[in-house]
């Protein structure tokens, strides 16, 4: 018998987009999860509304997941739909992608981002090209998810954070939540868009828990949420870094300074027209990235902000990096190698002290 079985997984008829006209719920509500509920609702939803959805990778069966995302998925999916691999991301990266081309929707489970570098042939050489090579002819809507980033004393090859390497690659989507209720509703998205994802999580943020609605919803791609309104200075962030802005925010708004938080939500597509739209109100701009500084998401948003929004600018766009250097093990060490609240408060002031 296959791996795949064909009568489990029927790779026939068209896969429909949500609706994305309808209201998304309120942010505020009792229903409070955990980050990882959230990811599992949003995978549970979509294999129960449709049987091409599958997840596979390292531990997500038996074990109930190594961050415990799929707890319950393989009782109720069976061992077919909820598949165990080899430790090798080269090769199941590889079937997935095969599977995606006949028609299925893998989810693929990387238990680290860092571990994703040994399949970096298949998704970044052969799952956003596919569409392109073929012609047309074969597309591949398969989800990459997984944590990203430092976990928490892993050490340096551990802890990488890829977003800014992977998203030079054209033909791929990136999508970095912040918050629970975001991650339910992008990855539920993610799962029916018809290119490949890359969906990166946060070990450190798996635990966090937040309003989380019962009732069904999408949030689509390259809309940015405002998560705090402010006039004096723009912060652009995505992924955890978000709430170490938020964090940054209140303390500055004690001294007087209002700072209006945009959270990108993804970064390919990304939202240049909410961050023009908030620097025409503020005029500043510091941009939280957690990835080293040379050639970052940070120089990627800077750039576009130049092009497409020079002239709203009093102050040079300053950025808030992880420090240029791997990334170190001792805790006190790699808190302050983060772009952590109080550097981002820091940077925040100098900007606007520099132009008051």
């Amino acid at each position: 018998m296959t791996l795949i079985d064909t009568e489990i997984h029927p790779a026939v008829g068209e896969w429909e987009m949500p609706d994305f006209s309808k209201p998304l719920p309120s942010r505020d509500g009792e229903r409070i999860i955990q980050f990882r509920e959230a990811l599992r609702e949003a995978m549970s939803e979509e294999m129960r509304r449709d049987k091409r959805v599958l997840l596979l990778g390292e531990e997500v069966a038996e074990y109930q997941g190594a961050y415990k995302v799929s707890q319950g998925m393989l009782e109720e999916f069976g061992p077919k739909r909820v598949i165990d691999t080899p430790i090798s991301e080269n090769g199941f990266a590889g079937m997935a992608i095969g599977a995606a081309m006949m028609g299925l929707r893998p989810i693929v489970e990387f238990m680290s981002w860092s571990f994703s570098l040994v399949a970096a042939d298949q998704i970044l050489n052969n799952a956003p090209k596919m569409l392109y090579m073929s012609g047309g002819q074969f597309g591949c809507p398969v989800v990459f998810r997984g944590n990203d980033g430092a976990g928490g004393q892993l050490g340096s090859t551990h802890s990488w954070t890829v977003e800014g390497m992977y998203s030079n690659v054209p033909g791929l989507k990136m999508v970095i939540p912040s918050n629970p209720y975001d991650a339910k509703g992008l990855l539920k998205t993610a799962i029916r868009d018809p290119d490949p994802v890359f969906f990166l999580e946060s070990e450190r943020m798996l635990g966090n828990r937040a309003h989380v609605p019962e009732e069904e919803y999408y949030i689509p791609f390259g809309q940015a949420w405002r998560a705090r309104e402010g006039n004096d200075v723009t912060l652009v962030s995505f992924g955890r870094p978000v709430n170490f802005c938020l964090d940054a925010a209140e303390e500055l708004s004690k001294e007087g300074i209002e700072c209006d938080v945009l959270d990108m939500r993804t970064i390919r597509p990304l939202d240049i027209d909410s961050i023009a739209a908030s620097l025409a109100r503020t005029n500043r701009v510091v941009v939280v990235d957690q990835c080293w500084p040379f050639g970052s998401v940070a120089s990627e948003v800077i750039a576009q902000i130049c092009e497409h929004a020079f002239d709203f600018l009093d102050h040079e766009p300053v950025r808030v990096n992880t420090r240029d250097v791997p990334t170190p093990y001792a805790r006190e060490l790699e808190a302050e190698y983060l772009p952590n609240p109080a550097r981002i408060a820091e940077a925040v002031r100098r900007v606007v002290a520099s132009t008051r």
